[in-house]
């Protein structure tokens, strides 16, 4: 990087005695490198104010033109000075591409500034990252006076308070202000004292390198905290970097403050050139001077209290001030020996060969705006002040209206948000004394709508006097008025976008502010139009005959505010911890067993439980054959379960499932499936009725948080009226199923009360009993094996103990655990659906064969409106049917397409007739067979079809859906 130094090996830091520079610690110096160049700097610099100290100004070059910048601010709104860092401490990782302005300076910090773009880190990040959830009762955003005036009110009305600003310090501008004075001292005493106050109230919490970066519904906010990145020394293990807070307030208070404009004029983006407001950051709050000889060009009163102190401090040439009539303020600065040049323009600048600023071009501004006769000043810095623009955007987040201020000359809040309150610039009180005074009624009001009254004590500050603001955004260009001679007019300094990229727009026949913004990409760049936004409308404006600021209005803000990392929003959710292994309660029962595990969702299950020389295929036949023949028992605790209460569940229902629930008895279940909008299949399973207003749910194991979803949705939006609640209670109960032709012998064994006999037990019904080692369970006739089984939920607590229970009182039937594999074969072989595996998303439920399960007699239900479209209708729909090889022995895997005889030998591509959902040996058919999804399926029974991938083609027959025990009377135990 060529950064080139203003005077080298001079300092531009003040004498303490001069001005203190309130933010950084003179007595702790560190050694930092920046841009290859090492230099001093205090605890308490940023990069770009130890640029500055040691006589360096130029950062990083331009993104696309390649044009030298340099420092323009003191904070989060630079869009020029983009840094990669990489710290001394250990177990640290280097930052790709942060803003200059904003990173604190570590001993023996290196930091490098890049061309508008950053690259991402390439190792991991040792880093540990967490986050909270904040809940107070009001929450103030930002900092500075107005902030700290509505914290102080609010919390001296009880409530409880959350205060946060980006900055390292409290006090926002204000801090170092020399001349500020706030209850008759001066301004910095107030802000200690303040905060003072507040840190001793445990009901504040003050959390500064905090930003709010988002705003959402319900006054949710998220906040992103920084906390060690300015430290030297290694954070103990569980410290985190970095905190997302997650706030829900019940009032809010926006003290956002203001974002100081430059102005549109000729080759305005030379290193040299700031903003008015980071030279007087820089001076009042780090001692350092940005310039030996410097100018201010401005439209309006802010800068001339930076005036008088530079003409003090005897480096100020002059201020351009566009207005024709001096404000009262500035006729003080003149009577105060500053020079002011009235009713004039910077128009163009000049630099040297190193691209430093050596002086700048002002001209007449006449009444129409052209330029008069010109001068030169030989300056070495200037700073601009186009005004200021209220930060708006967690307001505009929250889809909050906003409106040109013709008198600020800036977008303000135009309706205020419900629960949101604002104080300070925001509103477009610019003068201190405004400032603290709305502060403290935002609060107070902040605090009575908590329920927490008090009388308003407003801190006072001397009265100011605010003059007009000039309408200024651009100057003519001193070249013509083609697009060329308007190449240099840079508006968003960071996308390199200038005034003749704006008028290529507007040529091209665009007048609306977000298709400019996406033509020219104009407010996209870092730092998302903090500075170049509303310059950018002013230009549009004055393009576009007949529009005004407030017709052209803003382009939408959205989250983030500010650049926040992706590890930081992740917090503990990464590594490990970013999809967590869940396990049911008898996992270590599975473990000692010698399962072997598969993924169902999130949830780790046993696939299979081989023995001693066993393969996989001898494992799971002796699973399935015990299940059919003798009893088997395996782990379905996965299944998601929701608990429905209220007094409309029942219809609640109705609605959700295809077929009916309004009727079903307490003490039953009903097996349902849930389609979408659109008629398919979505989810199933078997919901119990355990009170008149009480039912339990259970969904796919994968399927659990998805249902909740669907069900908040649909009650949230459409069905609020109805009296119904959800609860998710996957992880509270453990199940066990127990199913084969002796399960009724095993249970008789554990539930000695529980008459188990077909007729007082019957299938779909529950019972809540206490099993005969004192665990309290429901047991259910619920199968999905089609053999008579028993399911037992119990608490979650005694889940291995269950496991151990049923294991023990089947040992004399030779009771064998079995996995998902087996579990997939049983149900196969009586055609039962497994959603995701045998659906895809397209199909309804008669597709699958349960014509049976829609209900006819039903007004509605969530996609029954559907089935009457045409599409329905058709005979080529994908149907659910079995195949079975002629051979009787080949295996095909899952998904495997099948072709007519006619397509198989066809040129490629052909159309498909379907595809093979899932293929399996089965022990009970003496076979291998299978489901699969074919085009008119139901009417093709009997037909041939074969899949072509395999050499040679694998023929199969279609046949009914079930293939076992058709008639269904193992399910009642009869063989």
């Amino acid at each position: 990087m060529n950064t080139t130094a203003l005077t080298t090996g001079t300092s531009f830091r003040v004498a303490a005695d001069v001005v203190p520079g309130v933010v950084v610690d003179r007595h702790d110096a560190v050694e930092v490198t920046i841009d290859g160049h090492t230099m001093p700097a205090y605890r308490g610099d940023t990069v770009t104010s130890a640029l500055l100290a040691n006589g360096y100004r130029r950062v990083g070059d331009s993104i696309y033109l390649g044009r030298p910048r340099g420092v323009l601010a003191c904070g989060i709104e630079d869009p020029n000075s983009l840094v990669t860092v990489t710290r001394a401490k250990a177990n640290t990782i280097s930052e790709t591409m942060l803003i200059g302005p904003t990173v604190e300076v570590t001993n023996n910090m290196v930091a490098d500034h890049v061309q508008g773009i950053g690259k991402l880190a390439e190792t991991a990040d040792p880093e540990y990252y967490d986050y909270t959830y904040e809940h107070p009762d009001v929450l103030v955003v930002g900092a500075g006076p107005a902030g700290l005036a509505a914290a102080l009110q609010a919390s001296r009305a009880g409530a409880r308070v959350l205060i946060l600003d980006e900055r390292a310090t409290f006090g926002g501008n204000l801090v170092g202000t020399p001349e500020a004075v706030i209850d008759g001292k001066p301004a910095d005493t107030w802000i200690a004292e303040t905060v003072a106050e507040l840190q001793a109230n445990d009901d504040v919490t003050l959390l500064g390198r905090t930003t709010v970066f988002g705003a959402y519904e319900n006054n949710y906010f998220m906040a992103t905290q920084r906390r060690t990145d300015h430290l030297d020394e290694q954070v103990p293990f569980g410290v985190s970097r970095e905190r997302t807070l997650h706030i829900r307030a019940k009032q809010v208070v926006l003290a956002t403050g203001s974002h100081e404009r430059p102005i549109v004029f000729k080759n305005n983006d030379r290193p040299g050139i700031m903003l008015a407001s980071g030279i007087a950051g820089y001076l009042n709050r780090y001692g350092v001077l940005a310039g030996s000889s410097i100018a201010l060009f401005t439209t309006n009163d802010s800068v001339y209290p930076l005036a008088r102190q530079l003409a003090e401090l005897g480096h100020l040439v002059a201020v351009v001030d566009v207005r024709t009539e001096l404000s009262e303020v500035a006729l003080q600065a003149v009577a105060a020996g500053v020079n002011i040049i009235s009713a004039s323009v910077v128009c163009d600048t000049a630099c040297n060969d190193q691209d430093e600023l050596t002086g700048i071009t002002v001209a007449e501004y006449l009444d129409d705006g052209a330029l008069g006769a010109t001068r030169r000043l030989e300056v070495d810095t200037l700073g601009v002040s186009g005004g200021w623009s209220p930060v708006i955007h967690l307001h505009s987040q929250r889809q909050g209206k906003v409106a040109w201020d013709h008198e600020v000359q800036g977008f303000v809040i135009g309706q205020p948000r419900a629960d949101f309150h604002y104080a300070g610039s925001v509103t477009g009180s610019l003068m201190l004394g405004e400032a603290l005074a709305n502060g403290a009624h935002a609060g107070a009001a902040a605090a009575d709508a908590t329920g927490h009254f008090s009388f308003v004590e407003e801190p006072v500050a001397a009265a100011g006097h605010r003059g007009p603001v000039a309408a200024l955004r651009m100057v003519a260009s001193p070249d013509g008025e083609d697009a060329e001679a308007y190449a240099n007019h840079f508006v968003d300094l960071h996308r390199d976008q200038t005034v003749a990229d704006v008028l290529r727009a507007t040529g091209a026949g665009m007048s609306s502010v977000e298709h400019i913004k996406r033509y020219t990409s104009i407010s996209t760049g870092n730092d998302q139009g903090k500075t170049g936004a509303v310059n950018a409308i002013g230009v549009m404006s004055e393009l576009l005959d007949g529009h005004t600021m407030d017709d052209i209005g803003t382009t939408t803000f959205r989250a983030p505010y500010s650049p926040i990392s992706y590890v930081g929003l992740a917090g503990r959710q990464r590594g490990k911890l970013f999809d967590p292994l869940r396990k049911t309660a008898m996992d270590r029962a599975h473990e000692e067993l010698g399962a072997v595990f598969e993924m169902a969702g999130e949830w780790r299950r046993a696939s299979y439980y081989p023995r001693a020389g066993e393969t996989k295929a001898q494992a799971i036949r002796r699973e399935t054959i015990a299940a059919r023949n003798g009893v088997g028992m395996i782990d379905s605790s996965t299944l998601g379960k929701i608990e429905i209460r209220g007094k409309d569940s029942a219809e609640f229902l109705n609605r959700i499932y295809t077929n009916g629930f309004l009727k079903l008895a307490v003490g039953r279940g009903r097996y349902g499936v849930m389609t979408g909008v659109n008629g398919k299949v979505f989810d199933d399973g078997v919901t119990l009725r355990l009170a008149e207003d009480r039912f339990f749910m259970h969904t796919t194991s994968g399927g659990a948080q998805r249902v909740l979803n669907w069900l908040e949705n649909w009650h949230q939006t459409e069905w609020s009226h109805l009296d119904a609640t959800f609860t998710s209670v996957s992880e509270q109960f453990s199940t066990v199923a127990v199913s084969g032709p002796k399960a009724r012998r095993v249970m008789e064994q554990l539930a000695t009360d529980v008459d188990f006999a077909t007729e007082a037990f019957e299938f779909m019904e529950f019972r809540h009993t206490t099993l005969d080692n004192g665990i309290p369970a429901r047991i259910s006739r619920i199968s999905f094996t089609g053999e008579l089984s028993y399911e037992l939920a119990v608490p979650t607590q005694y889940g291995r103990a269950l496991w151990d229970a049923v294991a023990q009182a089947g040992a004399s039937y030779d009771i064998t655990p079995y996995g998902l594999e087996a579990q997939r074969i049983l149900r196969a072989e009586k055609g039962f659906v497994i959603v995701g595996q045998d659906t895809d998303g397209t199909n309804s439920p008669q597709d699958v064969g349960m014509d049976w399960v829609v209900s006819k007699l039903k007004q509605d239900f969530l996609g029954k409106r559907s089935y009457a479209l045409d599409d329905f209708q058709r005979d080529d729909r994908e149907e659910l049917v079995a195949i079975m090889a002629t051979d009787q022995i080949s295996l095909v895997r899952d998904g495997a397409a099948l072709v007519t005889a006619e397509d198989l030998d066809a040129p490629r591509p052909v159309a498909t007739s379907g595809h093979v959902t899932g293929y399996y040996e089965s022990a009970a058919l003496g076979r291998t067979f299978g489901l699969a999804l074919v085009r008119g399926g139901s009417k093709r029974i009997g037909e041939k079809l074969y899949a072509p991938a395999y050499d040679p083609p694998v023929e199969f027959e279609i046949t009914p859906l079930v293939s076992f025990d058709p008639e269904g009377t193992r399910r009642d135990g009869q063989r």
